[in-house]
């Protein structure tokens, strides 16, 4: 069975306006990022979803009602809501909070590359969930192997989904780190990945629910 996914960033918080990580943390939306879930519903004013997932964060779950307001009115069926935690963001432990600058710094200065950006280059994505790990006194941030078990988990859950049917198109509200790390493993390298998705963005994803999820996803579209 092919489910067509559209995964949309959840609209800009305060802590993104101040270039704070934010992972299992929460803030509010602002007026940018109200507007943000708006243009998306405009977005996906079209399409008929069968079901909507979003992570257990008022940030998504905003997000996800005001894009299912704009398509309700738009004449189409409201599916209900489902909130869970495997949607969440990476976990960013000791440094929830902090200046992203400062955090990625202290995870990769020691190693010689002193920000996100450096560590992604030098050791790859991966590198980067497990050097913050490392470097959280209390080790509560996702390791990278703790962070793709809990993420597939949320596909099991929406695969395990017996009203769905193939074709269905499916609503599901993500977040920034997380598309990215799914766009550099399944995306190919036909994508271009210089730049995380901006809040309110929508990226497509075609999911086999039968196929192992190494190679269940395949990137229609990213970034949009």
């Amino acid at each position: 069975m092919i489910l067509h996914l559209h995964l949309v960033r959840h609209g800009q918080t305060v802590f993104n306006r101040y270039n704070r990580l934010q992972g299992w943390c929460d803030s509010p939306l602002t007026e940018s990022g109200l507007a943000d879930a708006d243009k998306a519903g405009r977005k996906l004013a079209d399409i008929d979803f069968a079901a909507a997932y979003c992570s257990d964060t008022s940030r998504a779950r905003i997000t996800a009602a005001r894009i299912l307001d704009v398509n309700e009115a738009a004449g189409h069926r409201r599916p209900a809501l489902v909130d869970d935690m495997h949607f969440r963001e990476q976990c960013y432990g000791y440094f929830e909070g902090q200046d992203m600058s400062l955090a990625w710094t202290a995870a990769g200065g020691p190693h010689g590359a002193p920000s996100y950006n450096a560590i992604v280059a030098r050791y790859g994505l991966s590198a980067t969930r497990d050097l913050l790990k490392a470097a959280d006194p209390f080790h509560d941030a996702e390791s990278d192997a703790e962070y793709w078990a809990r993420v597939e988990g949320a596909f099991a859950l929406i695969a395990a989904n017996p009203t769905l049917r193939d074709g269905d198109h499916v609503l599901q509200i993500s977040h920034g780190n997380t598309l990215l790390s799914l766009a550099h493993r399944f995306g190919g390298d036909g994508l271009d990945l210089s730049e995380r998705p901006a809040n309110g963005s929508v990226t497509v994803v075609d999911f086999d629910t039968e196929r192992p999820f190494e190679n269940a996803l395949t990137i229609v579209s990213y970034n949009g």
